[in-house]
């Protein structure tokens, strides 16, 4: 009876058969709308992290106005490579997370290496079931004065560096970060180092789009009392080097701004870019 429902039903991926009952199951066995590198620096005051807002269907670009870092609660930002519609499910589960704690009304708030944890708990349970929710997670913020910044990948393996990058960023991006970053960079800096390695994933990464995001998260003293800076990076439309939106910096008691898109400036006249394969041995 199983084969023979088995041969009837029609093959379609992502679908197993469950039981002889005829119920499926669905599973993710492997990622459709995806995106590519999260790169994510601590800098002097704070917090950076970049994402371009690309979405590839397979190795079609298809979407380029997908939106890869969210808000967390009051203290955090989380930015997301792999299968977006499992990004979504996640930003589910975490929006649930804060409600929960929030229902408390305790005058405490969860942050960032909590909800860090908590992601670690998550995508190991879902790893274990073979039912894994298909992203690498950047999750950076700050608590109390204290700087954050950790990820993890799709199977729960997680680490907290100065640090971190997801997809061919852990590749591209690491080594140059590896080489400039220092513990005193500025928020100049930091940002310039972060454009460099996106720079550097726009020409090599066949996936990435010329259409980046950036979030700052800094700590200033207003008053003697400590409030959270999400700056929408308004100095960079001042810039000759960059193409960019108008752009106003906002400072908040209650929560993070994400910076509007914008997109680097590039130079494409490279011998190596005009001529690929020039050189290059095999048949093909």
């Amino acid at each position: 009876m199983l084969s023979k429902l088995a041969d009837s039903t029609p093959a379609m991926p992502g679908l197993m058969l469950a039981s002889a009952a005829g119920s499926d199951s669905q599973r993710t066995l492997y990622p459709y709308v995806t995106g590519t590198s999260v790169v994510g620096i601590k800098y002097k005051d704070g917090i950076l992290l970049a994402a371009d807002m690309g979405g590839s269907y397979g190795s079609t670009l298809r979407y380029k106005t997908v939106e890869r870092m969210k808000p967390v609660g009051k203290h955090s930002i989380i930015g997301a490579s792999g299968e977006l519609s499992d990004f979504q499910e996640i930003m589910r589960y975490l929006d649930e997370l804060i409600l929960n704690d929030n229902m408390w009304d305790d005058g405490n708030s969860l942050g960032p290496k909590e909800v860090l944890n908590y992601l670690t708990r998550v995508m190991y349970n879902r790893r274990n079931k073979f039912n894994p929710l298909w992203n690498s997670l950047v999750l950076g913020g700050i608590k109390n004065g204290k700087k954050y910044l950790g990820t993890v990948s799709m199977i729960g393996v997680h680490y907290e560096d100065n640090h971190v990058a997801t997809g061919f960023g852990n590749h591209l991006a690491r080594p140059i970060l590896r080489d400039e970053w220092h513990d005193d960079m500025t928020f100049e800096e930091g940002v310039k180092l972060l454009e460099k390695c996106m720079r550097v994933l726009l020409y090599r990464d066949r996936s990435a789009v010329n259409k980046l995001q950036f979030h700052s998260e800094t700590l200033i003293n207003v008053n003697d009392k400590l409030l959270l800076l999400s700056t929408a990076f308004e100095w960079l439309s001042k810039m000759p080097k960059f193409y960019t939106h108008k752009q106003i910096a906002k400072i908040t008691e209650e929560g993070v701004t994400i910076s509007q898109p914008y997109s680097l400036k590039t130079f494409w006249g490279f011998s190596a870019f005009q001529n690929p394969t020039v050189g290059a041995e095999g048949s093909w």
